[in-house]
């Protein structure tokens, strides 16, 4: 089975809510490609194993950081919470590596049932500590993600020192054949929060999209890092409040 790599150029918005306002808009580049296929269409350039200059390993993704184990481990989550009715592609849509570094603030598992309708989204979120904990969105049902579906989670991880682990996340999921979008509204309390879109077209991935991804947006997740620790500066002399980091989770996954 062979399974062309899409790129999409995303849009990504945060808005911080309460005593300390922050905006920031960035364009980021993701792929997406289903996690499954023994092959996949897509230039010389990128690739699953190590070395190329663009690259998405398994070990990245899937279980703990550096130790992870790709759709395998989707696979045994969705099983181990019975959710039988995921029976068709597992796509991944992240950050790849580029020039073998690796940093993703959040990746999405995109699981689909047999007629290829969404059913399950999983959350990878990490943040700049090493630290790593997995939302598992779906209905309790099981029947399918509508674009104007809220699915909510509890705040788990430490994310950002200038939020609190408090409150919850609502998400929205809006994945079609040609564009993707997705909304997630945090709520620490009735003023504070944090408000965060991605939202882009699908198109194959391409000597020319890689090319030029490259020359506007260089050096792929090291610009990502950089960018939020720019941020997180910001916010600093703005008068935000700085938390200590704290034990991370015990559970991967919630």
């Amino acid at each position: 089975m062979t399974a062309v790599v899409e790129h999409i150029r995303g849009k990504t918005f945060h808005q911080r809510r309460g005593r300390v306002g922050h905006k920031l808009a960035h364009t980021v580049d993701y792929v997406l490609f289903d996690a499954e296929a023994q092959e996949l269409k897509a230039p010389g350039w990128f690739g699953r194993v190590p070395g190329k200059p663009m690259a998405v390993l398994d070990s990245d993704h899937g279980g703990p950081k550096g130790q992870g184990r790709g759709a395998a481990w989707v696979r045994e989550v969705l099983k181990a919470r019975d959710l039988f009715a995921i029976r068709g592609k597992i796509e991944l849509m992240t950050l790849p590596r580029v020039l073998g570094h690796e940093f993703n603030p959040v990746s999405f598992w995109l699981c689909h049932d047999t007629e290829d309708q969404l059913r399950a989204v999983i959350a990878e979120v990490n943040n700049t500590f090493g630290d790593r904990h997995c939302y598992l969105c779906c209905h309790p049902d099981q029947r399918p993600i509508e674009p104007s579906d809220i699915l909510t989670a509890t705040k788990i991880l430490h994310v950002s020192p200038f939020l609190p682990i408090a409150g919850g996340y609502r998400f929205r999921f809006d994945i079609r054949p040609d564009k993707v979008g997705i909304w997630i509204d945090y709520s620490a309390d009735a003023e504070e929060g944090l408000y965060a879109t991605l939202t882009g077209p699908r198109r194959p991935l391409s000597r020319w999209s890689m090319l030029k991804s490259a020359l506007r947006r260089p050096f792929g997740s090291r610009r990502v890092l950089v960018l939020i620790h720019w941020h997180a500066l910001v916010l600093f002399l703005k008068g935000a409040k700085y938390r200590a980091r704290p034990e991370p989770p015990a559970e991967e996954l919630s």
